[in-house]
């Protein structure tokens, strides 16, 4: 066999059978050993899934509401385990038996695009519903809970938000973990986002310090919330990789019709402000083929383009309506051509291998998918050496 893991399960964790087995090999996994089981709430197209059973994580239960996402989902995983469908129709007796729950549950209004109603908006509400389901399981509840989000999380109405999240979890018996991971340390794209890991156990001490995943704001509300349960996992250094649009653009002959014509390009540079016409300038003189991604931004009512001056994608979105959008420049030897970002580039900058198919669904239904998904290597890192360590080493530290 290849490289592996070996990793113990004390019968305490959980009081679920998948981890009776008490032994647990990933990586080369044979179907033979029993692997950590996972429900996983607002599923979306599945990456939190590929990344978990890379790691060897068995996901058993899926649930999400969007039937363009379940096509995507469907055709790469099956569907024997997704429930299309609102999570407020969900009860705990709905789940089956699984030692993690994971919920990437919505943004929109926690996000700094968004309304900003934080957790009591009808979108990033749901969290309370995600929250009801575990109570629910009742002494079934997962040995533990994983909330992806974005950064905004911390920030909302004061930190309030996630204050009242963090106490809900705390009630429900977990300790919380609070990290936060750019995607940009794995892939070409800027990407922060935000993750609380919740287990059943005390595993680490209190105190928090800044290091690669816990920035000087989340150890701040650490120190201000001391009646919260919160830990730090010790944890490894996160890569520090550097990465390059180079390593996803898809290559298209200059005559491919999938590069604006001359007048919309022309257009496009006009828009440039004096920095941003000499950045691209500059990229247009150089003696070999480069690229960047461009935004369409609205300034005092004025549509214009702005060029990234490294080589990485801006945050991937949801593409629905044109500012949310990136462009592709290709500049260089005198030439600058221009087009729309590709749903395989979408893909690629998710860390999605190019086997993941999605041919169910249009290339704007693709990249709603993808904008409104998880980078996969970065819940890939957070479940191996979070996710793994917490359910094989749940000894509770003295208080």
């Amino acid at each position: 066999m290849g490289n592996q893991m070996e990793l113990s399960f004390p019968m305490s964790i959980s009081t679920s059978p998948s981890v009776l087995s008490r032994r647990c090999i990933v990586d080369d996994m044979p179907p033979a050993f029993e692997r950590p089981k996972v429900a996983e709430f607002f599923a979306g197209i599945g990456l939190v899934r590929l990344a978990l059973e890379r790691v060897g994580f068995e996901v058993v239960w899926a649930n999400d509401i969007e039937p363009i996402k379940q096509r995507i989902y469907l055709s790469n995983f099956g569907s024997a385990d997704f429930h299309l469908g609102d999570v407020r129709e969900v009860f705990g007796a709905d789940i089956p038996n699984v030692d993690v729950a994971t919920a990437s549950f919505p943004c929109t209004d926690l996000s700094l695009a968004g309304w900003r109603r934080g957790l009591a908006g009808a979108g990033s509400g749901m969290f309370w519903e995600f929250a009801r389901i575990i109570e629910e399981m009742g002494e079934r509840r997962p040995a533990v809970v994983l909330l992806e989000n974005v950064p905004a999380f911390a920030t909302s109405r004061g930190g309030e938000d996630l204050r009242v999240a963090v106490e809900r979890l705390n009630s429900l018996g977990y300790w919380c973990d609070l990290l936060q991971i750019d995607a940009r340390r794995f892939v070409p794209q800027s990407r922060p986002r935000m993750f609380v890991v919740g287990v059943q156990s005390r595993v680490a001490d209190r105190p928090v310090h800044v290091d690669s995943v816990r920035p000087r704001h989340l150890v701040d509300f650490s120190s201000r919330h001391s009646s919260l349960l919160i830990q730090a996992t010790p944890l490894p250094g996160i890569p520090h990789g550097e990465h390059c649009l180079s390593s996803v653009v898809e290559r298209f002959k200059s005559a491919d019709a999938i590069w604006w014509g001359a007048d919309r390009t022309e257009k496009f540079v006009h828009s440039l402000v004096p920095l941003q016409a000499e950045r691209l300038q500059k990229l247009k003189s150089g003696s070999s083929t480069v690229w960047r991604t461009a935004y369409r931004r609205t300034r005092n009512g004025v549509a214009l383009w702005e060029v990234r001056a490294d080589a990485i994608a801006g945050c991937l979105r949801t593409a629905r309506g044109g500012s949310s959008k990136q462009a592709v420049v290709e500049a260089g030897h005198g030439e600058v051509r221009v087009r729309w970002m590709t749903a395989r580039e979408y893909a690629r900058l998710q860390g999605v291998p190019d086997s993941f198919n999605f041919d169910a669904v249009s290339s704007n239904q693709a990249m709603f998918g993808f904008g409104d998904a998880v980078c996969v290597p970065v819940v890939e890192w957070v479940a191996r050496h979070v996710l793994l360590s917490m359910l094989a080493n749940p000894v509770a530290v003295a208080s």
